[in-house]
């Protein structure tokens, strides 16, 4: 696909390519005429209405959008942190109803308990019921996989904060999810941290497939890491943001960060959301 693509608010977005990594654990998300309203009577605010798309399993999707559109509203309503007024999410064909724990969720902030040690913080997101051998097995695991063995034994405030981040990103797989959903993961660290971490991103996918939402505000980011962006804005005259476009991003993971082409596209992109292009 060489442009973005206008549709409807209640059409779906494109159909998804085959994922690049294989789908182990992955699973697919539907959301289905989904809509979310806050207050009552006369104090209704609507912040999502109306948003239908299908995530294959193994996919990664970043959603964009401006700042109150409701993006982290739609995360928070797949893990079951929130529920919709209208619509439903469905996980592998079954209804979303509270927390869910197919999901793991990953913060911009890493939310560790600063006086456990890494390796404790990471614990914490093992599946119940798993035992001490293959929870310890599982821990370091993850610890290699994140580049984090060194610094196990080491809290929160003893270490950067790209290795927290890393710590957090950890902690979240600890449970093999099926959708891992991520809420700007990686805005609050610096730019040359932000981009280790996307490359640590597909290194992860590539070795632990999962289904991955990913909202960003970062363009590149979005290019960099997804293989479908959607965007949420609101109508003129209609209340509530809902789907506005939807692109497929060419290429494969990784991909050369200096492309014409996603050059092209992230100028497209940004003038989707508002943003002069100078």
């Amino acid at each position: 696909m060489t442009a973005l693509a206008s549709q409807s608010p209640a059409a779906a977005p494109p159909a998804a390519p085959n994922p690049a990594a294989p789908a182990g654990s992955a699973l697919p998300v539907t959301f289905s005429a989904l809509g979310r309203s806050f207050g009552s009577g006369g104090e209704t605010h609507q912040v999502l209405r109306d948003i239908t798309f299908d995530v294959h399993a193994g996919e990664v999707l970043a959603i964009l959008g401006s700042s109150g559109c409701g993006k982290s509203t739609l995360l928070r309503a797949a893990a079951g942190l929130d529920a919709p007024t209208a619509g439903e999410v469905l996980i592998n064909g079954t209804p979303v109803r509270g927390i869910d724990d197919r999901c793991a969720v990953a913060f911009q902030e890493p939310r560790l308990l600063p006086w456990q040690t890494l390796q404790a913080n990471i614990a914490m997101g093992l599946p119940k019921g798993i035992s001490a051998r293959n929870g310890k097995a599982k821990v370091a695991e993850l610890l290699e996989l994140v580049e984090l063995t060194a610094f196990a034994k080491h809290r929160p405030r003893a270490v950067s904060g790209g290795m927290a981040q890393r710590a957090s990103l950890a902690r979240a797989l600890a449970r093999t999810p099926g959708v891992l959903l991520l809420d700007e993961p990686f805005g609050a660290l610096d730019a040359l941290t932000r981009l280790k971490m996307q490359d640590l991103l597909l290194s992860v996918h590539r070795a632990t497939p999962t289904t991955v939402l990913l909202v960003t505000h970062d363009v590149d980011e979005a290019l960099q890491l997804a293989d479908r962006i959607i965007i949420l804005g609101k109508e003129p005259g209609k209340h509530g943001a809902t789907i506005t476009d939807a692109v497929t991003v060419p290429g494969t993971r990784p991909r050369d960060r200096s492309s014409a082409e996603l050059a092209r596209m992230r100028g497209e992109l940004l003038a989707r959301l508002g943003v002069d292009r100078h």
